[in-house]
């Protein structure tokens, strides 16, 4: 069975039996295509019927060489591990080659958050007079103000937009579906979108639905989301690593600094497990010690 063959099963088999969304296939196999690139150009010959667990680890001394993250990396091992997991349950393997390959202890992971001073220079960045800049400023208000993900954004329906009653509708992950309240304020930035900017579209019949569509009328890609939030955040002149994925983090840390409880925002966000929202409830250093300073007893 060659490379590509048993790659391909394995997302059939994440497609079929897991149900898995098609952007965690699609991470699983990139993932994958890399071991596939490197055992191809390096080992002569192995398929992954015949790879050991040394070559494995060879594949990972190599990529560890190169500037990856941990995180990365421990993510590039977990899809591997479910891979030859299939392989061996598949009767494809008599033995799993990645089962003693060990994942880096990773600590917690704080991701980057935006001010409210940086909120408002990424929305002046954005302030042409142009109707590509205007649906930009619509998606940014959408990512901010209802803490998206960026493939639940390029998804969202009109149909599933009630201004009646000010709330989307949102098919998450694992098709979990969530309902997401929609401010006035955000309400009035999608309803002059649809009304002034994607009214005057030639709109591609398949995607009539889709909310946010490219300048060809169809639906964005999240791939162009991205690029369109980095060419922001240059204009903006703001030196942190930020993607669509950012404004949901300071959706849900600028919540929880005004007093929303964690159980609402866990809503919010179509987290399964509190756990994940509790990252939230992190405090920097400066605002810890100034914490300390105005409450603790022994400053009276």
């Amino acid at each position: 069975m060659t490379w590509s063959e048993a790659v391909e099963n394995y997302a059939n088999y994440l497609r079929f039996e897991k149900n898995a969304s098609e952007n965690t296939i699609e991470a699983y196999v990139s993932d994958l295509q890399k071991l596939q690139d490197f055992a191809e150009q390096n080992l002569m010959n192995i398929t992954p019927i015949t790879i050991s667990y040394e070559h494995l680890q060879e594949f990972l001394y190599q990529v560890s060489k190169i500037n990856y993250s941990e995180r990365t990396q421990a993510r590039w091992i977990s899809s591997i591990k479910g891979f030859f997991s299939f392989l061996l349950e598949d009767e494809l393997r008599e033995d799993n080659p990645s089962a003693l390959l060990e994942t880096p202890k990773l600590g917690l992971y704080l991701p980057d958050t935006l001010s409210l001073e940086e909120i408002e220079k990424l929305i002046s960045a954005t302030e042409e007079n142009t109707d590509l800049a205007k649906r930009n400023r619509c998606m940014i208000e959408v990512l901010y103000g209802c803490g998206l993900r960026v493939s639940e954004l390029t998804e969202l329906q009109i149909s599933n937009i009630n201004f009646k009653e000010n709330y989307l509708k949102i098919q998450g992950k694992g098709d979990k579906v969530r309902f997401v309240p929609l401010a006035d304020y955000t309400a009035d930035f999608i309803k002059n979108y649809i009304n002034n900017i994607r009214s005057k579209q030639k709109i591609n019949p398949k995607h009539s639905d889709i909310l946010f569509l490219n300048s060809r009328g169809a639906q964005i890609s999240r791939q162009m989301v991205f690029l369109i939030i980095k060419e922001i955040v240059r204009k903006a002149g703001i030196q942190k690593n930020i993607s669509p994925h950012t404004f949901r983090h300071s959706f849900a840390t600028h919540l929880l600094q005004n007093g929303a409880d964690l159980r609402f925002i866990q809503e919010m966000l179509g987290h399964s497990s509190i756990t994940t929202t509790e990252i939230y409830t992190h405090l920097n250093t400066e605002e810890l010690h100034e914490t300390i300073l105005k409450y603790h007893p022994r400053n009276q």
